[in-house]
């Protein structure tokens, strides 16, 4: 066994994963898993910059997983940072803070990269259910981007587009300063015309109608999952390899953007820093659904973390 701690940093939330992996068996035994909304990703589409505000809310993130990774001994580090600090004009500021905290420079990896990561942390153990069909398609619906991944055991093709539920609510939801609550229809319309342009430019690369099991990853859609499974609190064993039909997705992603802030914050499973951005993010998997005509998603907790700690090991 090798004790490694992996680190993402997206547009949304930082998240950190401290394992033993085996890689001759395959097995991976989780000891800490936690995650913090930092919204990394705060006006980059509008500036091109990371915000100083948001700058400090990651490093603070980041001062607490230091802790915890020495805490548990982790032999390796890995910190893989993606859309957000990918975009930004400043992210040699982020990557000279996360050195001085963590001890690594962050890997500012590619959409390729970040995909190849996801599909492997979500499909390692669906591999043994012979009962799903292959091909399977990732779908890690991010903050700023969502990665589409097709393959069996390995990924075949794949692709990053800039649609993600921060990305999406900064730039269709925000009016003056403020996120648009419930938003009006004619702006939901223009979220749905940029997802589905950024669909069309995925499948220039990726096979999405080959797709014969949809596996959903990320902060979007286990919230979705949550909500349909009508969960009194987040519960991530309940969650993790979830069916949610496409009729429970619809329903739920119609719902996030008709109802207000206040509403949408009482939902049992609703993290904070998800209450905003949830509408679009639900979109992004309903539309997806959609055009490849899936009857349901695979939910999976387990995502480019895991991928990025059997990249350590």
């Amino acid at each position: 066994m090798t004790r490694v701690a992996a680190v993402d940093c997206g547009t949304n939330s930082i998240r950190l994963l401290v394992a033993d992996c085996d890689p001759a068996t395959g097995e991976l035994i989780e000891l800490d898993r936690r995650m913090t909304i930092v919204r990394l990703g705060q006006g980059v589409d509008r500036t091109g910059r990371l915000a100083p505000e948001a700058l400090e809310r990651t490093f603070a993130a980041c001062r607490e997983y230091a802790g915890v990774t020495k805490e548990f001994g982790a032999e390796r580090v890995r910190f893989v940072a993606t859309s957000a600090s990918r975009d930004a004009e400043n992210r040699a500021d982020f990557v000279r803070g996360v050195l001085d905290i963590l001890g690594v420079e962050p890997e500012v990896i590619s959409g390729d990269q970040e995909a190849e990561f996801s599909f492997t942390g979500a499909t390692k153990e669906l591999t043994a259910h012979e009962h799903l069909e292959r091909p399977f398609l990732v779908v890690d619906i991010g903050g700023g981007s969502t990665e589409f991944v097709v393959g069996e055991e390995h990924v075949r093709a794949a692709r990053s587009v800039d649609i993600g539920c921060v990305r999406m609510t900064e730039r269709h939801l925000v009016v003056d300063g403020v996120v648009t609550d419930p938003p009006t229809a004619e702006q939901v319309a223009a979220i749905r015309a940029d997802i589905e342009a950024a669909l069309d430019l995925a499948a220039e690369s990726v096979p999405l109608a080959e797709a014969r099991t949809l596996v959903g990853l990320a902060g979007s859609v286990t919230t979705v999952a949550g909500i349909a499974l009508e969960l009194p609190a987040y519960e991530s064993s309940a969650i993790h390899h979830s069916r949610i039909s496409y009729e429970q997705v619809r329903a739920i992603s119609e719902r996030m953007l008709t109802q207000t802030h206040a509403e949408r914050a009482a939902i049992p499973v609703m993290h904070a820093g998800r209450v905003d951005v949830i509408g679009a993010g639900a979109l992004v998997l309903l539309a997806i659904m959609e055009r490849i005509g899936a009857s349901e998603v695979v939910v999976s907790e387990h995502d480019i973390l895991d991928g990025i700690a059997w990249s350590i090991a």
